[in-house]
């Protein structure tokens, strides 16, 4: 059963929330970071990409990237900009996009729960990217950035988080991006007790957004814990920072590809290949927005098509087999594109779906991508059946929004 652990969590003040608050650390790249950080000493992009304050074209994975990245942690936290709350505590997490809502119960995951597989998984994950985030809690011994998971809706938590929003929040901004960000501290003892009492009847958690960090924290965790000859199983190391959403109140976007050329092959000859496994339809110069499962959009030679899977071509039986990813990389990636790893060929890329199928143009009629394909984006009821299938997901399938605002709360391990 999920164990979910109130904590002595660590943001900042009220009147700097909003200052501090950034994008999680891997939606973004070091440009972008250093614009939006400009002018702006208490942005947290100081601690989660302190490579920003380094000559571009620093080794961003250099051990004085890590010990500035605390450096300036603890330096606003000396200047009062965050501080500590005094009693373990659990907090509510709302977002708005759109102006739909959703609503999170932030508390400490168990790393046991990570090992023991109470906490599923999805995604595979990159050792580079892993061990960049472990140097990270190494070096600092807090959790930087919450993960995101998702829990099946439970009633009873659901009607104890409706009474605490009734109350007046914490924090409450709309970010540069018009995502708004609300947030509650809970502190009654008893009230905590019920909604980790009704948590732990839930079986299984899922990791939805954050897998490297997830292995991350799990990782140090078990690090410390093997180095500590006085091992209780009660230290803070033993648990991580996570935010916990009713999986029906989450949407996933579609996560998109643009490939770089077409493999020698003539767009004539591309397009008779695509064909022998899907209906083609020119659509013109209209953006085509794929409207159900095993339609695809794609953007070739300044046309848009709809790309209709023959029946044959998947396997609706099958957790993997469904997935239109799967469909796109057995029947035009690898066989045709002869782009057969995901997660190493430079020679596709992938979009997140927030950035709207106006980028996937933008990028091919830049020259630097030949093709673009656009799809519809994966369901919670296949990621959730997915992970307890025990299988993975091909790389780049979920793309979560909005994403959680890093600096908003903290966690230590000691």
């Amino acid at each position: 059963m999920a164990i979910l652990k109130p904590f002595r969590g660590i943001r900042p003040k009220k009147a700097f929330v909003k200052q501090v608050a950034s994008r999680p650390y891997d939606v973004l790249n070091e440009k972008e970071a250093r614009a939006e950080a400009k002018g702006n000493p208490y942005s947290f992009y100081h601690i989660i990409k302190p490579e920003i304050n380094f000559p571009e074209g620093f080794n961003v994975y250099d051990t004085a990237v890590y010990k500035k990245g605390k450096e300036n942690f603890d330096i606003l936290f000396a200047e009062g900009i965050f501080f500590q709350d005094q009693k373990d505590s659990l907090y509510i997490y709302a977002q708005t996009m759109n102006g739909k809502i959703q609503y999170g119960i932030v508390g400490c995951a168990a790393v046991d729960d990570y090992f023991n597989d109470v906490i599923k998984k999805h995604e595979l994950t990159r050792p580079d990217k892993e061990e960049d985030r472990k140097n990270h809690i190494r070096f600092s011994k807090l959790h930087y950035e919450a993960v995101f998971f998702a829990y099946p809706d439970e009633k009873e938590l659901e009607a104890l988080v409706k009474n605490i929003i009734k109350e007046k929040p914490e924090y409450d901004f709309t970010a540069d991006d018009g995502i708004g960000h609300t947030f509650w501290v809970i502190k009654d003892k008893a009230l905590m007790e019920k909604i980790v009492s009704h948590f732990s009847k839930i079986k299984h958690t899922y990791v939805a957004d954050g897998h490297h960090r997830t292995a991350a924290a799990a990782l140090v965790g078990k690090e410390m814990r093997e180095a500590n000859p006085n091992h209780t199983g009660k230290e803070e190391y033993n648990y991580f920072l996570a935010v916990h959403f009713p999986a029906s109140q989450l949407q996933i976007m579609d996560y998109n590809r643009v490939v770089k050329d077409l493999n020698g092959l003539s767009s004539e000859d591309f397009l008779k290949n695509v064909s022998e496994n899907f209906i083609v339809e020119e659509k013109g110069n209209t953006i085509y927005k794929p409207g159900k499962l095993h339609n695809f959009g794609m953007y070739l030679g300044k046309k848009w098509y709809s790309l209709t899977a023959k029946p044959g071509t998947y396997a609706d039986s099958d957790p993997i087999g469904v997935l239109d990813v799967t469909i796109l990389s057995e029947k035009i990636l690898s066989p045709i594109l002869n782009i057969k790893d995901l997660r190493t060929d430079k020679r596709i890329d992938f979009v997140g779906g927030l950035r709207g199928l106006g980028e996937l143009e933008q990028r091919v009629n830049s020259g630097e991508w030949k093709i673009a394909f656009a799809l519809f984006p994966v369901s919670m009821k296949q990621l959730i059946d997915i992970a307890d299938s025990g299988k993975i997901m091909p790389p780049k399938t979920t793309w979560f929004e909005p994403k959680l605002r890093s600096g908003i709360i903290l966690h230590s391990l000691i």
